[in-house]
């Protein structure tokens, strides 16, 4: 019988969890109070909600939202000059870790795909480790920006490696290479659609009729975006979470007055995502979590395993960002920063556990290292990023450093190094 009493459940966690972490005054992010909010919900536990056609529905449409605005996250100005190659060469040697890391874990007997796990590693979730830059007033030094854009690199290119490699409807890396620039010259033509739309007088002033009404225009046609690429990704036998980030990677990209001609456009749709959607994905996370194998000592053994390989493939490559690093402290802020990852382990364990290449219990013990990385990185990380009184100098001297290698392009003539305060 169709149901929304677990839907009426998790809606309702989903809003006691901020509220709750609000009058306690704890800095947690509210993605891993939620995963676990889920677990304690779910049927492993108190047995209050299930994961039933109402809930996988909400959730299913959170992680393409969660994708979505991923997608919207990432900052292609910042990608060029000196900073392209040094998160390039990061990236590249993180991959290569991960790579052996995921070898060494196959000869223990803990994982059956390698090449799946180093997709996991190497992954970093930005929208994360985004807000603690801006709090410590670094996204806008030259610093800031190579760690931003490492972390933009890390979250694209796991999202199109799980694709091409982990697709459920996989048929070759040829085929699945032809599929994906298919699907890409389609993307890029409705992106040429919708230029010519905003550019048409007529359409634009129907558009800026529209977007201040009950039909919020805007956020719809995000919306149907959105669906549309999802919906065509898994017809090209693709992954529908490629098809949800490219649909917010091209809402950026169009975006040319960073408000697509609204001021709230971004807040509408953050508010649409993670007001409504985002928490139903990650609280059913919670409650599909094998969470009574981790009674297992040797399933839990393996979430300090798999937090240590995860510090170890992001957290060693950010010394490939010294150039730009002010004092040692900030390199290993960026490495700890680096190696915060949740969004990419769940996703893609998640596909794994549906394609029997992680077992379940395993897929427990990667999400929790996940919720870790989230807890206690970030917290190491953020005293080490505050800048001193000894800063003042470094950040003339790293002024005349990113104008000759080509950084200074990525920053406007309006806007200095010098960190500023949030507005």
């Amino acid at each position: 019988m169709f149901t929304l009493s677990s839907a009426a459940v998790v809606a309702a966690v989903a809003l006691i969890v901020p509220l709750a972490l609000k009058l306690a005054h704890v800095r947690v992010p509210s993605i891993v109070v939620e995963i676990l909010f889920g677990i304690v919900i779910g049927p492993q536990v108190l047995k209050w909600a299930r994961a039933d056609e109402p809930v996988q529905v909400l959730a299913m449409i959170g992680l393409a939202f969660l994708l979505l605005l991923a997608g919207l996250e990432i900052e292609f100005d910042r990608l060029r000059g000196q900073v392209l190659r040094l998160t390039s060469l990061a990236f590249a040697a993180s991959f290569a870790l991960a790579v052996a890391v995921g070898y060494l874990l196959r000869a223990d007997g803990l994982v059956r795909s390698p090449l799946l796990i180093a997709v996991i590693l190497s992954a970093t979730s930005l929208g994360v480790i985004l807000p603690l830059l801006k709090d410590a007033g670094q996204v806008d030094t030259p610093f800031g920006q190579v760690v931003v854009a490492g972390a933009s690199i890390a979250e694209v290119i796991p999202i199109v490696l799980l694709t091409l490699l982990f697709s459920e409807h996989s048929a070759g890396i040829g085929s699945q290479l032809a599929l994906l620039a298919t699907f890409v010259v389609f993307v890029a033509a409705v992106g040429l659609v919708i230029i010519g739309a905003e550019r048409s007088r007529r359409v634009s002033q129907v558009l800026l009729g529209l977007q201040e009404t009950t039909a919020e225009i805007r956020v719809r046609g995000a919306f149907a975006l959105l669906l549309l690429f999802a919906a065509l990704a898994t017809k090209f036998g693709l992954e529908a979470i490629l098809g949800a980030f490219l649909a917010g990677a091209s809402l950026k990209l169009l975006d040319r007055d960073k408000q697509m001609t609204h001021a709230l456009f971004r807040i509408k749709l953050q508010a649409v995502g993670f007001g409504v959607f985002v928490p139903f994905f990650f609280i059913t996370t919670g409650m599909n979590l094998d969470v009574r194998s981790l009674q297992h000592p040797a399933i839990l053994a393996r979430v300090p395993i798999f937090l240590v390989a995860l510090l170890i493939v992001r957290a060693i490559p950010a010394l490939f960002y010294r150039p730009l690093a002010q004092r040692r402290a900030q390199l290993v802020a960026a490495g700890l920063l680096q190696a915060t990852s949740l969004s990419i382990p769940v996703v893609a364990g998640r596909i794994g556990v549906d394609l029997a290449l992680i077992p379940s219990g395993n897929y427990a013990a990667l999400v929790t290292a996940g919720l870790l990385s989230v807890l206690v990185f970030p917290l190491l990380a953020t005293p080490r990023l505050r800048p001193d009184a000894a800063d003042a100098s470094w950040v003339r001297e790293a002024a005349d450093v990113t104008e000759a290698s080509g950084i200074a392009e990525t920053t406007s003539a309006e806007t200095p190094l010098r960190p500023q305060a949030d507005s």
